[in-house]
């Protein structure tokens, strides 16, 4: 099968290295390949035989499934661009981290150029489970393409046919584990500047003994260090998910802030040169932390 992947970030490299593992053929674009950032684009997609496209257009002329797995407030923008070359028929999966008016405001624009649009709701990691990573299908077409995506190797579950329920689903549960991300960041570094971080934690581990909390804490810190440009984007989409439903979204924007507060500091090198895959990341919590709180007592940020 032709597979046009739309983002080639770090799940889009991931689903071209498995879907090349099983014999099919693809199609890679993202908009790095507009800039200097292309080159270990190019450099993966040579070692793993992807053909690597100059536009939306390109890569999806010949695709008999589309996946789109960009960023998070890319999900209208990439469907739209994709559209006029859509083959009749062909099914464009989305797996990007939107609320339910982004998805549906973009399988309006796929269906109307004769696609099938479904939307796809990754419920965890990728990186752990690669192809296997759990994901809920809405739409019309999803229950049709669930049984063409566990021959890819793909874990899918039917959510709804009802567009807007998977993403809801995905979404609600961002605002609990991205929200505690940004909690567990907040509290535990402010913990270890008053010094009264293992008392929180002994008090923490009374309340809620199933938790590791040093296990955890240390990998939310490595987690938004590495993501948290786009965790931050995928919160604010939390956050429309929110207000969608008729509440104000206090919770998920504060979230969303901490998330980008902390990619800032990524940014700056506060925690060092951005290493991939957490290569060489202190796995303590307190070292990242201690970080942070360097920086803030020189006064380079709130």
């Amino acid at each position: 099968m032709n597979v046009a992947l739309i983002g080639y970030g770090e799940v889009g490299r991931i689903l071209a290295e498995d879907l090349r593992s099983g014999g099919h053929t693809v199609t890679a674009f993202d908009l790095k390949v507009r800039s200097e950032a292309v080159v270990p684009l190019r450099a993966h997609a040579v070692v793993h035989a992807v053909t690597l496209a100059d536009s939306h257009l390109t890569a999806v002329r010949s695709a008999d499934l589309v996946v789109s797995a960009v960023t998070a407030s890319q999900t209208v923008a990439a469907a739209e661009a994709c559209a006029a070359g859509l083959l009749a028929g062909c099914v464009f999966l989305d797996f990007n981290s939107a609320s339910p008016g982004a998805k549906i405001a973009a399988a309006e624009l796929v269906e109307r150029a004769g696609g099938r649009y479904v939307e796809g709701a990754v419920m965890t990691a990728v990186s752990p489970h690669r192809l296997k990573v759990p994901i809920l299908l809405g739409g019309p077409h999803a229950a049709a393409l669930a049984p063409v995506l566990r021959e890819f190797g793909f874990a899918p579950t039917v959510a709804s046919a009802q567009l807007g329920v998977a993403s809801a689903t995905k979404m609600c549960r961002s605002v609990m584990i991205k929200g505690l991300e940004a909690m567990v960041i907040e509290s535990f570094t402010a913990a270890r500047r008053y010094g009264v971080e293992e008392a929180m934690i002994a008090s923490l581990r009374e309340t809620l003994p199933g938790v590791d909390w040093e296990q955890q804490a240390s990998y939310f810190f490595e987690r938004v260090i590495e993501h948290g440009r786009r965790r931050a984007e995928e919160m604010r989409e939390a956050a429309v998910t929110v207000r969608e439903a008729g509440l104000e979204p206090w919770s998920a924007a504060s979230a969303a802030e901490r998330q980008k507060w902390v990619a800032d500091l990524a940014d700056a090198g506060v925690f060092g040169k951005r290493r991939r895959k957490g290569a060489e990341r202190s796995h303590d919590w307190r070292a990242e932390a201690d970080r942070i709180i360097d920086h803030v007592r020189r006064g380079n940020v709130d």
